[in-house]
């Protein structure tokens, strides 16, 4: 990647814009193929959420991901470069195409802050080979064309365009230009009043011809067997509204009362979004630092304070969620090891309270001490058992078996990638694909010895609420 100089151009006038991307067609010319201009520019107080809902267009990929008790967004729109992959090398074949783009990619702007820069987002479904059914294929990564940051008080509006050798280059600037102008200024305006209503739901049906409680007894089976140790068994429920499901307002909901979780929202530019919220990471990179957690173990919370004490304290001391807990840890940091890292994880597992529900939590860290990308990273830990199980041989065809819905990008996982190969990834759970007035919502429970299945039926009807409630 080339990254021009700070006292290059663009300063903050159009022709300054023009003699960059002169720069960048020429090196396009040079090299015999087009190039990708990236533009960075720190602006004024922006909300990502907020230029994504202006921006975005049904027929037009998107990806957008908060945490609001972090402080950070970030939003990406249309495509400047887009690949899909599929297959057991999925994540690492993304490395290839990805550090392609990068060789021939072209950076100038304020680029002082490590959310700055061209950004390539992705998201992934649970099983790596076409499902049918499935609305998105089992990979995507893309590069966007205009990509908007919020972090901790510091505000980026990246544009991302392939500049070819007979690229039009001052109506390219003319766009450029007016689009940062209009990012260093946003005009919010107010929603139509439709918009910000929860729709109603005229009819719903869960999909399978076995209830849930049956399929969790055949894993049970499986598992006092001694095939698997754990087994998790989601469900989906279809429902048709009475208008259209905006994604974006129906994620606004959702971030506003989940700030601990991460929200998020992508679309495969067919008129699908995939819409929901986790409280799971799956991984983060700095440099030679990781960090990832184990989350598995649920309790519901309390009305009042002593009762919420006494579940976090049953959970905290329950054999069958601490067993299901550990085996996902365990398998976690194993995996670690064997590649390379120098994992350890929390002593003892803690809390992460939401407001709906409690999970056990296990932090863990690592130094990553052999030459390896991101991608070779979630290629390592996709699945965890927190929404696969253990062993992992044979897991992805048993829940093929007792599963009669396509995951998708259900139990997936979504994220982006950094210029400097840095990147952040999390479990795709919680979450609903959106497609007009229809929805389907998906949760899951660990299957274990000592499960029961109506209690698990009980846990994902808690996961599930969060999405109804949003819906309305």
């Amino acid at each position: 990647m080339e990254v021009l100089p700070e006292s290059s151009p663009p300063r903050r006038d159009e022709e300054s814009l023009v003699r960059f991307l002169e720069h960048c067609q020429s090196r396009a010319i040079e090299r015999g193929r087009p190039q990708f201009a990236s533009i960075s520019l720190r602006v004024k107080h922006i909300s990502p959420l907020a230029v994504l809902q202006s921006i975005s267009e049904p027929s037009s990929v998107h990806f957008y991901m908060e945490r609001p008790a972090a402080g950070e967004a970030i939003a990406g729109a249309e495509e400047a470069w887009r690949e899909e992959f599929a297959g057991p090398s999925r994540f690492v074949d993304a490395q290839s195409a990805i550090d392609d783009v990068t060789r021939n990619t072209i950076c100038i702007g304020d680029l002082d802050h490590r959310l700055a820069g061209p950004r390539f987002f992705f998201y992934y479904t649970f099983a790596d080979e076409p499902e049918t059914g499935s609305s998105f294929p089992p990979g995507t990564v893309f590069l966007p064309r205009w990509q908007v940051v919020g972090s901790a008080g510091d505000y980026f509006a990246v544009a991302n365009l392939p500049v070819a050798h007979d690229a039009p280059v001052k109506t390219l600037a003319q766009k450029v230009f007016a689009a940062h102008s209009k990012f260093q200024g946003f005009d919010y305006p107010e929603p139509a009043q439709k918009e910000s209503q929860p729709v109603s739901v005229i009819s719903s049906v869960e999909l399978g011809e076995r209830s849930f409680e049956e399929r969790v007894s055949s894993a049970l089976d499986r598992i006092q067997a001694g095939e698997f140790k754990k087994l998790v068994i989601s469900r989906a429920l279809d429902f048709t509204t009475s208008g259209t499901a905006d994604p974006l307002c129906w994620l606004n909901r959702l971030r506003e009362k989940y700030r601990e979780c991460y929200s998020f929202s992508v679309s495969n530019g067919g008129g699908e979004s995939f819409v929901g919220l986790t409280p799971e990471i799956l991984i983060t990179t700095n440099g030679d630092q990781l960090q990832t957690e184990a989350l598995a173990g649920s309790a519901p919370r309390g009305k009042t304070a002593g009762e919420d004490a006494r579940f976090a304290s049953e959970l905290l001391s329950s054999n069958k969620d601490l067993h299901e807990h550990a085996l996902v840890a365990d398998s976690i940091v194993r995996r670690l090891i064997e590649f390379g890292v120098d994992a350890e994880m929390d002593a003892r597992p803690g809390l992460r309270v939401l407001p709906n529900v409690q999970h056990l939590l296990t932090g863990i860290r690592g130094k990553i001490t052999t030459k390896s990308s991101f991608w070779k990273l979630l290629e390592t830990l996709h699945p965890t058992p927190a929404v696969g199980g253990t062993p992992v041989a044979g897991v992805l065809s048993a829940i093929n078996e007792l599963e009669d819905h396509p995951r998708g990008l259900y139990a997936g996982t979504l994220g982006w990638v950094g210029p400097t190969g840095d990147g952040h990834a999390v479990v795709a759970i919680r979450s609903a694909l959106v497609s007009g007035s229809r929805v389907r919502i998906f949760a899951g429970a660990g299957i274990v010895n000592g499960s029961v299945p109506e209690s698990e039926k009980l846990e994902t009807d808690l996961k599930l609420q969060v999405l109804l409630e949003a819906l309305g």
